[in-house]
């Protein structure tokens, strides 16, 4: 998300990470089946009616608190944004996702959407993540109809993500930022709003507590931590549209 990329000047934010391999905790149960979203719920026009529509749902309940980040006034948080690029394909819907470069300093190597801090210049969280999505990515805002936003997420190491959702138009083009950006690549909605792929981790930290995330394995991606708990809130606000339009 940061720009810095080399040794942080004094005060800066230093390395972060995660402490244990996030692909060899264990996975606990689920408490209940979820079932996959209908097939028509997957199609890009209802996801924008439902987006217009007041839809009454609740946020994924292992994160409750960590969806109040909108609300949130903390010493350290760093305010963020990120963009979930939806694009169509004749499959069908997919979501954009990036690797970050492993030398960058918060979340190197991870799997990401587009995004990053929200700078002063910013004229909302809209506008911060659709600027780092040219930035990081090469496409313009001119490829980049918005749907609507989320709760915003606070993350293990102080990030508040605020995530907006919108469409990729045709005729774009993905031009990365190696100094930030590994590899960019695409993944079925269907496959992403099928709860059978969400897996729950616990993980045992040094200090003697522990931390809770989901994963979304696709091939050879692990898709976990903040980036994961926002593709799964996105399913329950989609399955509450479902209940609420159909």
């Amino acid at each position: 998300m940061s720009r810095e990329i080399l040794t942080p000047p004094k005060g800066k934010r230093a390395v972060v990470v995660p402490g244990f391999d996030p692909e060899a905790q264990p996975i606990l149960p689920p408490d209940q089946i979820l079932p996959p979203l209908q097939p028509d719920a997957l199609e890009l026009s209802f996801i924008c009616e439902a987006f217009k529509s007041p839809v009454n749902w609740q946020v994924e309940p292992v994160f409750t608190e960590s969806f109040q980040a909108d609300s949130l006034e903390l010493a350290g948080i760093v305010r963020a944004a990120v963009f979930m690029p939806l694009v169509q394909r004749a499959s069908g819907l997919h979501l954009i996702f990036t690797r970050r470069a492993s030398h960058l300093y918060d979340h190197a190597g991870q799997i990401c959407f587009p995004g990053g801090r929200i700078e002063p210049q910013d004229l909302s969280a809209e506008a911060a993540a659709l600027r780092e999505t040219e930035e990081e990515i090469g496409v313009s805002a001119e490829y980049i109809d918005v749907i609507g936003t989320q709760p915003g997420f606070l993350t293990s190491t102080k990030f508040t993500m605020k995530p907006v959702i919108g469409v990729v138009k045709p005729g774009f083009t993905i031009t990365p930022d190696e100094t930030e950006v590994a590899e960019v690549f695409e993944v079925p909605l269907g496959f992403l709003m099928d709860p059978s792929h969400h897996f729950l981790h616990r993980a045992e930290l040094p200090n003697g507590g522990h931390r809770l995330y989901f994963s979304m394995p696709w091939g050879q991606y692990f898709i976990w931590g903040a980036t994961a708990a926002l593709v799964r809130n996105f399913y329950h606000y989609l399955r509450a549209a479902q209940k609420a339009l159909f």
